[in-house]
């Protein structure tokens, strides 16, 4: 369990940097995120299951400008590693505790939304000390200011982390002896509902007048395709 939470402190510090702070190369993206998390833990399947399902949620709120949703990355991570803990821990395996634990961490990922607020509040102070060291010429302090705004986007990351991991390593092994019979029948149902719900707030982000008319180019391109075929 030890060696799985570090690994897992690890890949959310580095995909918790790339969200937002440095390179934005996408691996903090849940459908990436995820996958790798659980590819060093020896399960890719169960991240890629998470990946999915968590990234259709969150797929229209993105940390971009002033924007600062729920820390989806973190929520990712950590229902790949909990998922990956207690399949060994209780000896199970299935989509059942897949959802548990992914319907514990998604409310906890708002934890991660306070954290990242008050890191860029943080960050506006650095910038005005920045500003300050330029003017008295005193460049080295302006780059250890620079590079000490990635401790408070690091700590958010591993913070967001910590939370989801300790609430769940709580809550699963109280909750997994109550409901695991009970939820093997509505599964199905709460599988089907988070991908319909993201499927929803996607289609809430969209253009109503342009997708119309997309919609209606696109018809009659495949219309005129089969005729002409």
């Amino acid at each position: 369990m030890v060696f799985s939470l570090s690994l897992g402190a690890l890949v959310s510090l580095i995909c918790g940097l790339d969200r937002v702070a440095i390179l934005q190369v996408m691996i903090s993206r849940p459908i990436v995120a995820a996958p790798l998390v659980a590819l060093l833990l020896g399960e890719p399947l169960v991240g890629l299951q998470i990946g999915v399902m968590v990234e259709l949620l969150w797929l229209a709120r993105l940390p971009v400008g002033a924007a600062v949703p729920p820390d989806d990355t973190q929520v990712a991570i950590a229902t790949s590693v909990l998922t990956v803990i207690f399949e060994r821990a209780l000896n199970t395996s299935g989509i059942e505790l897949i959802l548990l634990c992914l319907l514990i961490a998604t409310p906890l990922g708002k934890v991660g939304q306070y954290f990242d607020h008050y890191a860029r509040q943080y960050n506006v102070s650095l910038a005005t000390r920045v500003d300050t060291a330029l003017d008295q010429g005193a460049l080295t302090r302006a780059e250890f200011l620079h590079l000490r705004g990635l401790v408070s986007f690091t700590l958010a990351a591993l913070g967001t982390y910590a939370v989801i991991m300790a609430g769940g390593l709580v809550a699963v092994p109280l909750l997994w002896p109550l409901i695991q019979k009970s939820f093997g029948y509505s599964t199905a149902w709460v599988e089907l509902a988070l991908p319909l719900i993201g499927v929803a707030v996607v289609l809430g982000t969209i253009n109503v007048s342009r997708a119309i008319t997309l919609f209606c180019a696109s018809f009659c391109m495949a219309f005129l395709l089969m005729w002409l075929v």
